[in-house]
C-alpha cells in the first residue's frame, strides 16, 4: 500500500504510525530502541526544560553584542531558538494550520501524495535501508522547494487549497533569514560575508519536513526521530505550539528545547561543521513521544548544490587550527551512503593525523 513503510524485503507493515496510535495498538518490535546509545530511558520530565539561547536576528547586523553571542551560541551547543525575524506570527500561525488540516486528511486522500517506494520526496515514512533499521514513531511529508524548478508539484498536495501558496511564501521568507543567517556568522569568524554562502552556489537545496508524531503508548521504548546530526547546512525548525519533544545533546546530556509559540528553531548541521572547520558544531538531536499529546512540527533543511564540493574556508585553517575535513562534494548522498553502512559521514570526512 503507497505511504506504509516497507521492510527491506519489500514486505510493507501492516498498519501506518497514525492507524496504530488510532487503535491504541503497542508498537511493535521494529519500533523499539535497544542500542544504548539511543535509548529513550534516559529521558527526563519533558517540563524540566534548560533554557536554549535566544538570538534577535534584527539586531545580528548591527550589534556587536548580538553578533557575539550568536557566533558564542554556535561554537558550544550549534542550536539556538530566533527571535526577530520579521515573520508574522499570523503566517507563522497559517503554516502550523495548513500542515494540521493536511495531517487530517482521510488516509485515501494523503495517499495521493506518498512517495514512490524507493523515493524521499512525498508523504509516508523515511525509506527502510536495512532490517536491523529502528523505525521512527511518526509521518511525514517531505519536499523539495528550491531550486524552482526541481519541485514535484505532483506531490504538493491540493488539500488544503492555500497549501502551495502558503509553503512557496513560506520557503521564500526562510530563504531570506537563512541568507542572513550565512551572512551574520561568516561575519562572526572575521570573514568576507559570502565566505559560506558562496559554498552554496547559485542554487542551493532547500527541502521541507511536516512532521506528524501521533502519541505513543511505550514513549519508555520509542522514539518519534532517532538520534541523528542533520545533513544540511542550516536547519529551521517550527515546533508545535504547545507539545514539546525536540531533546538535543548539550554538555553530554539530553535537554528538552522549549517551546517559543513564534520563534524559529535553529540548528547547524554536517556541511556548516565542515565548512567552518569544526569551529561551529552540528549538535545531535532527536525526537521523545508522548503518550497522550499529538505533535506536529515543520523543518527546512538548505543543502549546496549536489555537485558543489564544500570544504573548510582557507581563512578558518592555519597553523594553530589545521584542517579538520576534506572536501566533498554530494554530501547528501555521501551521507546517505554512510548510514547504510552504519558509519557517521562527519567522521568519514574528518582528516586523521
Amino acid at each position: 500500500m503507497a505511504g506504509m513503510p516497507l521492510l527491506s524485503d519489500g514486505v510493507p507493515l501492516s498498519k501506518s504510525v497514525q492507524e496504530m496510535s488510532i487503535n491504541s495498538d503497542e508498537p511493535p518490535p521494529e519500533f523499539h530502541v535497544k542500542d544504548s546509545s539511543f535509548a529513550c530511558t534516559d529521558s527526563f520530565d519533558l517540563s524540566a526544560s534548560v533554557a536554549v539561547p535566544v538570538i534577535d536576528l534584527s539586531l545580528l547586523l548591527s550589534s556587536k553584542d548580538e553578533l557575539e553571542k550568536l557566533r558564542l551560541v554556535l561554537e558550544s551547543a550549534g542550536c539556538f531558538q530566533a527571535i526577530g525575524h520579521g515573520i508574522s506570527s499570523s503566517f507563522i500561525d497559517k503554516v502550523r494550520e495548513v500542515a494540521k488540516q493536511f495531517f487530517g486528511l482521510p488516509q485515501e486522500e494523503k495517499h495521493k501524495y506518498s512517495r514512490a517506494v524507493n523515493g524521499v520526496e512525498g508523504y509516508g515514512h523515511d525509506l527502510i535501508v536495512s532490517e536491523k533499521q529502528v523505525l521512527d514513531w511518526n509521518s511525514r511529508l517531505f519536499l523539495r522547494v528550491f531550486p524552482e524548478h526541481q519541485r514535484k508539484l505532483n506531490l504538493w498536495p491540493e488539500s488544503p487549497d492555500n497549501f502551495r501558496e502558503i509553503l512557496h511564501e513560506y520557503s521564500t521568507k526562510l530563504k531570506q533569514m537563512m541568507d542572513l543567517l550565512f551572512k551574520a556568522m561568516a561575519i562572526s569568524l572575521n570573514l568576507e560575508e559570502n565566505s559560506f554562502s558562496d559554498q552554496f552556489g547559485d542554487n542551493p537545496v532547500m527541502q521541507v519536513r511536516f512532521n506528524f508524531y501521533p502519541p505513543c503508548s511505550k514513549p519508555d521504548k520509542v522514539l518519534g526521530v532517532k538520534p541523528h546530526s542533520d545533513r544540511s547546512g542550516m536547519t529551521v525548525l517550527l515546533q508545535d505550539e504547545e507539545v514539546e519533544g525536540l531533546q538535543i545533546v548539550k554538555d553530554e546530556r539530553w535537554i528538552t528545547v522549549p517551546v517559543i509559540p513564534h520563534a524559529f528553531v535553529v540548528n547547524l548541521g554536517d556541511q556548516m561543521q565542515i565548512m567552518s572547520n569544526g569551529i561551529f558544531k552540528s549538535p545531535v538531536h532527536r525526537v521523545v513521544t508522548n503518550t497522550d499529546k499529538l505533535r506536529i512540527s515543520v523543518a527546512m533543511f538548505n543543502e549546496a548544490e549536489p555537485e558543489r564540493e564544500i570544504g573548510p574556508v582557507e581563512g578558518l585553517i592555519g597553523d594553530n587550527r589545521p584542517r579538520l575535513y576534506r572536501n566533498v562534494k554530494n554530501y547528501a548522498s555521501f551521507n546517505y551512503e554512510c548510514f547504510q553502512k552504519g558509519k557517521v559521514a562527519l567522521e568519514e570526512v574528518k582528516l586523521h593525523a
